[in-house]
């Protein structure tokens, strides 16, 4: 039997915890030979941990060609920070290297978190992806190396407490210069904070345990992250996020249309720019376009509703900076 067509566009899976990004493409890759499409493009638009879970957006097709536009998107996520214990890895599965006895009062937490709201600089975790001299950060923190990794600039567009698990009380001297007694009584004590959930929106190259363990710092303490959920990935939300269990059903059987979204909705932000048949070809074909009335900056060029190319204006000058073999 012959495959059908070659689908094009997005599946936004919503990874469990214990996947890694690369079997999760294989994943994909794998319901889709079984549905009977063949051997498709698939790829990720995004690392995410292995024991981090949420958005992961899995570009197909044509798709592919956008995937790397998703590595700079800006990102969302949810995490929890438990106070007093820092690890190696600055999570869950790592060596505890460092304790502290001190947890801060939910006031303080709530105040140092304008310090890392906007432009700052930290150091992404020994255990990282990122390369050393040609080799991966982790793989030579895995050997007993010291590694050192550069400051990087990042972004922290917004961070706010969503929760906090309540513990112990006592007057801390933390809370000097982060909170104010309660004025109506102040001889109270302040209520520490054994973990908080926050909710952070990041520039790319944002490691949010690097940001919790900073975090932890700021506060006089030590930290690790113990829950990591990404909600939002560019234009991609966790309320468009298929499970594991719906992805195989789609090996099985079920309808792909149902959860693929079109190519396009990696480009949400990217104003269409309409084509007639004859502009088209001309596009097809890796000719330039003149004397266009529209704006300066990128636009998906479009015959109907057909992509054709992600196209660069300038001085009513298009040019194809990607373009898209679709019917």
């Amino acid at each position: 039997m012959a495959d059908r067509p070659h689908p094009h566009g997005w599946l936004i899976l919503d990874k469990p915890p214990g996947l890694g990004s690369t079997k999760a493409v294989g994943a994909v890759k794998r319901n889709l030979r079984e549905a009977g499409y063949g051997k498709v493009k698939v790829g990720h638009g995004g690392t995410l941990d292995p024991l981090a879970e949420g958005v992961l957006p899995i570009a197909v097709g044509e798709a592919t060609k956008l995937a790397g536009r998703l590595l700079d998107a800006s990102k969302i996520y949810e995490f929890t920070i438990r106070f007093g214990v820092e690890t190696d890895t600055l999570d869950a599965e790592g060596a505890v290297v460092r304790t502290s006895d001190r947890y801060p009062p939910m006031e303080a937490v709530a105040a140092v978190l304008e310090l890392f709201r906007g432009p700052i600089e930290q150091v992404p975790p020994a255990y990282s992806a990122l390369k050393v001299d040609g080799k991966r950060a982790y793989d030579r923190a895995r050997a007993g190396e010291d590694v050192e990794l550069k400051t990087r600039s990042v972004t922290i567009h917004s961070l706010d407490l969503v929760s906090g698990f309540q513990g112990q009380e006592y007057p801390s001297q933390l809370a000097v210069g982060f909170a104010q007694p309660d004025p109506y009584n102040p001889a109270a004590p302040l209520v520490s904070a054994e973990t908080v959930t926050l909710l952070a929106g990041v520039s790319k190259g944002t490691y949010i345990r690097s940001l919790a363990r900073d975090i932890a710092h700021a506060l006089g303490t030590c930290g690790h992250v113990t829950y990591l959920r990404r909600v939002k990935a560019g234009p991609f939300l966790a309320e468009q996020a298929i499970s594991l269990d719906k992805l195989n059903e789609i090996g099985k059987g079920a309808p792909l249309q149902d959860h693929l979204l079109p190519l396009e909705a990696g480009l949400d932000d990217i104003p269409a720019l309409a084509l007639d048949p004859t502009g088209a070809q001309a596009v097809r074909q890796g000719r330039i376009l003149s004397g266009l009335p529209q704006s300066d900056g990128l636009h998906l060029a479009k015959l109907g509703d057909v992509p054709v190319a992600l196209m660069e204006i300038a001085g009513g000058t298009a040019k194809v900076v990607r373009g898209f073999n679709l019917n």
